[in-house]
């Protein structure tokens, strides 16, 4: 009876300690462009990426997560809401992206991360990439962030010398100017700086981020650091151009490589790093386009722009040492993932007014248990491309990786992949398994006729507006 009585009491102590615990911080390093294949611990012979291969070793590699879209700007969309962006017209037939004279950005009826989380006063920060509208009315502040800093869309834009850049990027010697870019560098709505020098871009970055880390380092806190890299044009600073002695995009990634190390060590440094949940992956493959410069997708085939795995399925690392049990995950996850899973994890509540697509993973990276998310619907360009189940995937749609000019393809004949005998897609088994096609062309079938369900009609394709 008192052993009984003992245990009983032992766990209601651990239950109360874990009621007592503070919530995580959370981190997300979101990287532009970024491969499957481009960092050591996703099989990269030559690039040395020692921090992002200790936060695999120590944390979780996700060998099968995606991102919502192959492109920059619903891509972020769907990170920041969990929603598929088709569901909030950040996506389009027609422009793909924004860019600096759209009117447009992210709808201010939607609720991202931040604003989740400020429900359970997290500081918040946006620093680098946006790509969500440069308007002041659709910056990070206006979603939920207390703070930005960085490029409010991708680095290759406001350029007059585009034609001559793409000749330079073709290269293998290539190193563009700053100025040759008119890339504005914004601290919260204010233009600071512009062009921005982007040889220093990442490491400024870096600066700020972990900035925001020691000055928020008494509250839970959520940073959002959306690099510019490895996008084209390739800026690097003179401590790490020409240090991998391989080239210029491998110098690239080892700095983005070097930042994740200062993030770590901040962590560390303040004690925070058992209570942090260090997530680091890509907004979309790599652009293939600019050959030595656009990065390596590893066994996948195609990159950005696509729907097969190189465009879609990014390399993925959770890290923290007091919440994440270590391990390879070979199950599915997505970017749309994120905000249930930090809404869970922080006992935020999740917006109930509206569809989101995203799953809670929490259970997978505290207890390792099975993932939630079974299948993955491809969307790219405002059409349904492509869809996925744990081991088979259907194609009614292709496109060729991102080339201006290209358009969609509609297959005559749907194509089917088995993903685990598979990886590269190079075998279609269509006619072998029609009962799976058929099946699967009714769960594309029903999404469609979900999601326009939930479009309302003035959010529909608001990116190809001018």
């Amino acid at each position: 009876m008192k052993h009984r009585i003992l245990v009983c009491f032992s766990l209601c102590c651990f239950a109360l300690t874990a009621q007592m615990d503070p919530p995580p911080n959370f981190v997300i390093v979101f990287c532009d462009d970024l491969g499957y294949g481009d960092i050591g611990s996703f099989g990269h012979p030559i690039i040395q990426t020692p921090n992002i291969d200790r936060m695999a070793e120590e944390g979780q590699k996700w060998t099968q997560f995606y991102v919502a879209d192959p492109v920059c700007t619903p891509s972020r969309a769907a990170l920041l809401t969990g929603r598929y962006p088709i569901r909030n017209g950040m996506t389009s037939s027609k422009r793909h992206v924004f860019f600096p004279d759209s009117p447009n950005g992210l709808p201010l009826e939607e609720i991202t991360i931040a604003e989740v989380l400020k429900t359970r006063d997290y500081a918040t920060a946006a620093i680098g990439k946006w790509h969500l509208g440069h308007l002041p009315k659709f910056l990070p502040q206006q979603q939920g962030f207390d703070y930005y800093y960085g490029i409010p869309y991708s680095n290759d834009m406001d350029s007059n010398q585009w034609g001559q850049y793409l000749k330079l990027a073709e290269d293998p010697h290539y190193f563009s100017e700053t100025e040759f870019f008119n890339v504005p560098l914004i601290e919260n709505a204010r233009v600071i700086e512009r062009p921005a020098d982007q040889t220093t871009i990442t490491k400024r970055y870096t600066q700020k981020a972990v900035q925001f880390i020691e000055q928020n380092k008494a509250q839970p806190f959520f940073l959002y650091l959306a690099h510019s890299m490895p996008h084209i044009p390739l800026f690097v600073s003179e401590e790490f151009r020409g240090r991998s002695k391989a080239s210029l995009y491998v110098d690239v990634i080892e700095e983005i490589d070097w930042s994740v190390g200062e993030i770590l060590n901040v962590l560390e440094k303040n004690q925070l790093d058992r209570n942090t949940i260090v997530v680091f992956t890509s907004d979309n493959g790599p652009w293939l386009l600019f050959k030595t410069h656009g990065g390596s997708a590893g066994p996948l085939r195609a990159g950005k722009g696509t729907t097969f795995e190189g465009g879609q399925r990014v390399p993925t690392i959770f890290w923290g040492p007091g919440r994440v049990m270590p391990g390879v995950i070979n199950q599915m996850g997505a970017t749309l993932d994120l905000l249930p899973t930090f809404a869970n994890l922080s006992g935020a509540e999740l917006p109930s007014d509206r569809k989101l697509d995203g799953y809670d993973l929490s259970q997978v990276l505290t207890q390792k248990s099975s993932s939630p998310r079974k299948d993955f619907f491809y969307w790219a360009f405002a059409e349904l491309h492509a869809y996925r189940n744990e081991r088979y995937k259907i194609h009614i749609k292709q496109r060729e990786p991102i080339h201006y000019g290209r358009s969609t393809l509609v297959l005559e004949q749907p194509e089917l992949y088995d993903l685990k005998a598979d990886i590269s897609e190079k075998h279609d088994l269509a006619e072998t398994f029609p009962e799976i096609l058929s099946d699967f062309l009714d769960k594309m079938d029903l999404q469609l006729m979900d999601v326009a369900d939930s479009i309302p009609d003035q959010l529909a394709d608001r990116i190809q507006q001018k």
